[in-house]
């Protein structure tokens, strides 16, 4: 493995990160929302990782030299909890009873999630630089 395959293992992992804060961002955005397109409200989304070979070259390389792997993103899956019921007898979406079906999204773990991702994203920027640092280094040798 040379440092453009650190490089690019970094760069899918920035990506997938980047979309796992764009869930976490519409899962905050829409927390108290009642209506949707599809119907209901808002229900909120879960990013799913997988590890990747990098293209056909490095998929070749693993298999000769058990290369380790980048990661993207296969699906945005929709969370199985059912709404939140809130009894709000004035809010135009309460049912007859007066509640109002409100997304099951906790901004305290969506917040945690978010950290997460902010801190993995970070960890990968510097695994980057470190690559690009060694990199410049290398070159450094002839002179």
């Amino acid at each position: 493995m040379n440092v453009f395959d650190t490089m690019k293992i970094g760069a899918s992992a920035l990506k997938a990160q980047r979309i796992r804060l764009n869930v976490i961002s519409a899962n905050l955005a829409n927390v108290e929302t009642t209506r949707t397109p599809e119907g209901g409200p808002y229900r909120k989304r879960n990013v799913v990782f997988r590890s990747t070979p990098l293209d056909f070259g490095r998929r070749l390389d693993r298999v000769t030299r058990q290369a380790v792997q980048g990661v993207e993103v296969p699906a945005i899956v929709v969370n199985s909890r059912p709404p939140r019921m809130v009894y709000e007898p004035g809010h135009p979406d309460a049912d007859e009873n007066g509640y109002v079906a409100k997304p099951d999204i906790n901004p305290v773990e969506e917040m945690t999630d978010m950290l997460s991702a902010t801190k993995a994203y970070e960890a990968n920027a510097n695994v980057i630089k470190a690559a690009k640092r060694m990199a410049l280094k290398a070159l450094e040798i002839g002179r």
